[in-house]
């Protein structure tokens, strides 16, 4: 459903695919766009088959992930349709992306989305669009925080049809496209931090914040719509509402979108470690209706290389944040992502971190091999580490940390989960406890009692969006298998679930 009305009906030869790369923040940023053209009468579709114009939000985090969009564009020019692409790798080279990807017919930056409509028509037409030069998306906003609010930037996620109507009452610029039941919910855009290693905030720009009546009028949207999961995505959530004069706004706001008719679950991503609160601890772990999920980004833990990368942090004091969010919920999960060769690393500095690891208890943890970025501060630092060694401690690492979390999902064997279902195909049901955040961290698999007990929820009974209490069976990797005990809420209102034997 679009996120205005009416909709004006689809013209003749105006078929547009959104592709969408990259995190959680680009599938938000899609759905606004597909928003503003589904307004302006373009039928929108995520099938590049038969549309006339693909539109690819490109992801430009890393080399692998700039690889993958360049591969995704070609992919699309072989369909015969006008291509263009658009997101963090088309605003991050611009006028360099054009010049040396010719398939593409346009270029856009984040400044073309409130007329993304009519940048596709021209592309239709046959028109030569020109390339940004990239601009630092940090330098067009004010510097005090506090400021942001009022500036005139294009900011993705952020834009409102109407901002002299309050939120409650305006239309959502959103129109979702998928219809599973979760959602993510773009608290803030941009970054003020000045990670070593980082090129995301020059062109994402500084931090702003969403304010909370927006995100709660979305949040109830969404959930209009189908959703029962939000997660909650930012590039650091742990700054929500400093630049609304309330560093304090998230643990407020946790309560409330919890409160809403028919979530049954809020996860928070992206905590920066340097800036979790133990109020915003005691929130994410307490408050019902909010996974005790810690999505932490450590990125290392050895402090000469935390330092280098400016940040803050060591093994100690990790672990004492991880200690303090198990004191309030003992099966919290936990995850967080690591670099490994980053310039000046050593073998001392590797050992730490495996000392780290195995003592963290961590559900999920994402491992990367440091490589150059332009325009990071990392790109000139001395002391770069082999490319062979980088390897090397790449796949000690990555094996240590399947070894470990695989561990960790069977420290929960015999325990008692919550399961959100994802899908039912099939006679098949997954879905994922409150420890497993989606795509990222594995999934639990619900699975029938064993024979001679008396099963209390029958399998085929269960729809997408049920919220399921089951006891751990099984586990494979980081998966869980699980047999249902009881429906917690449902979808189907007054459908029976449970399934007795008298």
């Amino acid at each position: 459903m679009s996120a205005f009305a009416p909709t004006p009906a689809p013209s003749p030869g105006r078929r547009v695919a959104l592709l969408t790369l990259g995190c959680a923040r680009n599938e938000v940023d899609s759905e606004e766009l597909a928003a503003r053209l589904d307004a302006d009468g373009w039928q929108v579709t995520t099938d590049a088959d038969g549309a006339d114009v693909v539109l690819v939000n490109t992801c430009g985090f890393v080399e692998k992930a700039k690889q993958d969009s360049v591969q995704t564009l070609l992919d699309a020019a072989d369909t015969g349709a006008r291509v263009v692409a658009a997101g963090c790798m088309a605003e991050r080279y611009g006028r360099e992306l054009a010049e040396h990807l010719p398939e593409a017919q346009a270029v856009l930056s984040f400044d073309d989305y409130p007329d993304i409509s009519r940048r596709l028509d021209a592309v239709l037409a046959g028109e030569q669009l020109s390339a940004h030069t990239p601009r630092d998306r940090r330098k067009l906003l004010p510097l005090t925080p506090v400021a942001r609010q009022q500036s005139a930037v294009v900011v993705p996620g952020h834009s409102v049809v109407d901002e002299r109507t309050p939120a409650h009452l305006r239309a959502v610029l959103r129109r979702r496209l998928d219809t599973g039941p979760v959602a993510s919910l773009k608290l803030a855009s941009g970054c003020d931090r000045r990670c070593a290693f980082c090129a995301i905030p020059a062109f994402r720009g500084a931090f702003v914040s969403r304010t909370p009546d927006e995100l709660l009028a979305e949040a109830h949207w969404l959930a209009g719509t189908g959703v029962r999961e939000l997660v909650l995505v930012s590039e650091n959530s742990t700054s929500y509402g400093k630049d609304l004069g309330d560093p304090r706004l998230l643990e407020k706001l946790l309560p409330q979108l919890a409160a809403i008719d028919g979530i049954v679950r809020v996860r928070v991503s992206y905590l920066q470690p340097a800036e979790t609160r133990p109020g915003l601890i005691e929130a994410i772990a307490t408050t019902p209706g909010v996974a005790p999920y810690f999505d932490l980004s450590f990125q290392h833990a050895a402090e000469p290389v935390l330092r280098r990368m400016r940040r803050f942090g060591s093994t100690g004091r990790f672990l004492d944040l991880l200690d303090s969010a198990r004191a309030l919920a003992p099966q919290a999960g936990a995850r967080s992502n690591f670099i490994v060769g980053f310039p000046g690393e050593t073998r001392a500095d590797v050992e730490e971190l495996v000392r780290f690891l195995s003592a963290a208890r961590l559900d999920a943890i994402g491992v990367f091999d440091y490589s150059d970025e332009d325009g990071t501060e990392a790109a000139g630092l001395p002391g770069k580490v082999r490319a062979a060694t980088v390897k090397r401690r790449y796949d000690r690492i990555s094996a240590l940390a399947d070894e470990l979390c695989a561990q960790r999902a069977e420290d929960r064997l015999g325990s008692t989960v919550e399961v959100l279902v994802d899908s039912v195909d099939d006679g098949v049901v997954e879905g994922r406890a409150a420890h497993q955040a989606p795509e990222v961290d594995g999934c639990t698999t619900l699975v029938a009692a064993p024979p001679g007990t008396t099963p209390s929820v029958e399998l085929a009974r269960l729809c997408a969006g049920d919220l399921v209490r089951a006891t751990v069976t099984g586990t494979e990797g980081v998966d869980l298998t699980a047999v249902p005990v009881t429906v917690i809420s449902s979808t189907a209102g007054s459908r029976p679930l449970s399934a007795v034997a008298g």
